[in-house]
This record gives C-alpha cells, structure tokens and sequence, in this order.
C-alpha cells in the first residue's frame, strides 16, 4: 500500500474542509434555522427584534425550555428519555412552596429538602431502567402519570385549590428572586436573568460532554451499551447520574419559577417534557442515543422562543405554532439522518 493510499484511508490525518467540518456538527442545523427564523420574523415585524422583542422571546427560550433542553439532550445522548422531566418541574416548585408557606419550613431548608426529593426522583427514574431493562420511555412515562397525580392531589389535600402561592411572603424570598428571578432593564427591554442562568448551564454541559471523563462514558453509553461496559464503562451509574442530573435541573427550574412570581399552578409542566425532547431532537440529538449537542439542543429551544413570540408579533393565529412544533420535529430527524450518514462517509 501506497504512502497516499494510506494517507487517504486514515481519518486521523486525512484532510477535512471546513464546510465538511462544520456540516458534521450537531448543532449546524439546528444555527441555521434559528437564523432563518430570526430573519424571517424580523421581516414580519419590527418589533421582534426591539429590546423589548428580544427580552420577550430570549425569555420565552430559557425557562424552562433552554434551561431543561440542557439535561434532556444529554440524556438522550446516553441513550434514555424521561417523559416526567416536564412534571418533575411542578413538583420541585410545588414542594418548596408547600413546605414553605403552608407547613412553616424556613425557605432555605425547604430548597433543601426539595432538592433532595427530585434527586430522589432521578435516582428511582435511573435505577429501574437500569434494573429492569424496560425502555425508559415506560418507565418515566410512569413516573409522569404518578407526579402529576400526586401535585394535583396533595396540592387541593393542603391548599384547598390548585395553586400555591404566598411564597413571596415568606423571609428571604426576594433575595432568592433577585439571583434566579429578577430582570435586567436594556434599551428598554426587562431581560430575566435566568437567560444568564440558560448560557452558564449550556456552557457547563457542553464543556462535561466533550471535555470530561463523565461525558466519554455518556456518549458509549448511548452508542452501544453492552460494548461499552465490554471495556469497563459504568453504563448503569452513567444512565442513573443523567436521570438525576435532569431531575436536578428540574428542581432549579421548578423553582426559580415559584420564586419569579411567587406561585405555581399544580397542573403546569404537563406537555412542556415533549417540547424539551423535540428541542434536542431538534439541536440534533439522534433518537437512538449517542449522538448530539448541548448547544444545539438550546438553539432548538431558542428556535422555540423565537417562533412563539414570532407568530404573535405577526399577528398569526397562535394555534399555528403547534403545527410548527410537529413540522420541525419532522425536518430535524430527517435532517438528524442525513448529518448523521455524512459524519460516517466522511470519516472513510
């Protein structure tokens, strides 16, 4: 064999271009869209790209859609889903409100104890799935039916209604508020810090996935599980640490929502977990597992905050949004296929 021929076999040293470098990414789609959507509403309204405009969609992206894309995107890279992520959200608020304002609690021991519940939550998700070898989508869909039971339950059991509310009664509530809940005024435009809260934790799960040990074994995990843990990968403390990272970040977002306004419907997060999932799927995590972004899975949900802030700056029906839902869904997982087969011709 020739020193060319050699040469053009070994994808460690074979020349890639940058346009062929950039089309393999995860992420590449889901930028291009979002800057064809921005574009698109821009030309439909000028208010969609005011200060005002951009506060409204930047906060309709970040909580709980970009802010829950993060977790949700690294599961599905390690091969799982979790369909009570979105009722994980309620629960976590709910928690802390009912400990707080109806049974007493110090605000600060109530974030405690709810921390630990949805741990707890992410650790039953994990474990079963792990030791049942039931697809998770049985198993979180499960604990989805039993959560959503018990927020609607306990919730009328110690309120007497379907909301909690007063939390912003309670001592050292506005001091929370001001780290997760408060706005920053800009040109105009009231900018929730959580948008802040949404890039700090993109940038620490791109930087677990591609830079650390934990997210190697996240991606073998959901690229082949029984090889994997042929080579020593803890597939099942992987899988378990992921429903509990979600679970973790359910309990931030649940609760920064309780704080921002000081109360929380028991019925909310029910069909948010399918916007978290088609964000990802968007952002191009595969549905098979093993393969995704971080980054891109928070340009989906920017794509989400962009086109339902969009519709009604345009003043569109918004019942057209849900058909946008169902039609990006579709192009991300055919586009999903095609980057895919591209990545692997292109490592040949």
């Amino acid at each position: 064999m020739t020193t060319a021929t050699a040469t053009r076999g070994d994808e460690r040293i074979a020349h890639v271009g940058l346009l062929r470098r950039q089309l393999v990414k995860p992420e590449f789609g889901a930028l291009v869209g979002a800057l064809v959507i921005f574009v698109f509403f821009w030309t439909q309204s000028s208010v969609f790209v005011s200060s005002a405009g951009v506060a409204n969609w930047l906060d309709a992206a970040s909580i709980p859609f970009g802010i829950m894309a993060v977790p949700v995107a690294m599961l599905m890279i390690g091969g799982h889903f979790d369909l009570s992520a979105g009722v994980q959200v309620a629960t976590a608020g709910l928690a802390t409100g009912i400990m707080t304002t109806y049974w007493g609690l110090n605000v600060y021991a109530s974030l405690v104890v709810s921390l630990l519940l949805m741990l707890a939550i992410g650790f039953v998700n994990g474990y079963l799935v792990t030791r049942t070898g039931l697809p998770s989508f049985i198993i979180t869909l499960g604990m989805f039916l039993g959560l959503q039971g018990v927020n609607i339950g306990a919730t009328k059991q110690v309120t007497n209604k379907v909301t909690v509310d007063n939390l912003n009664l309670v001592p050292g509530y506005q001091f929370l508020k001001d780290v997760v809940g408060s706005t920053i005024t800009i040109g105009g435009g009231q900018f929730p810090i959580a948008i802040l809260w949404w890039v700090l934790f993109t940038a620490i799960g791109s930087w677990v996935l591609l830079k650390t040990r934990f997210g190697n074994w996240t991606f073998a995990t959901g690229g082949d599980p029984n090889a994997s843990k042929n080579v020593g990968v803890p597939t099942n403390r992987t899988t378990i640490a992921l429903f509990m990272i979600t679970s973790a970040m359910a309990w931030f977002v649940g609760n920064t929502l309780i704080l921002r306004s000081g109360s929380l419907q028991a019925q909310f997060g029910v069909g948010t977990e399918l916007i978290f999932i088609v964000a990802a799927v968007i952002g191009g995590c595969l549905l098979t597992g093993g393969y995704g972004s971080v980054i891109g899975a928070s340009v989906g949900a920017l794509i989400f905050g962009m086109t339902q802030q969009g519709i009604v700056y345009a003043g569109w029906d918004s019942d057209w949004f849900k058909l946008f839902v169902g039609v990006m869904l579709l192009l991300a997982v055919l586009a999903n296929q095609f980057v895919r087969r591209y990545a692997e011709q292109s490592r040949r």
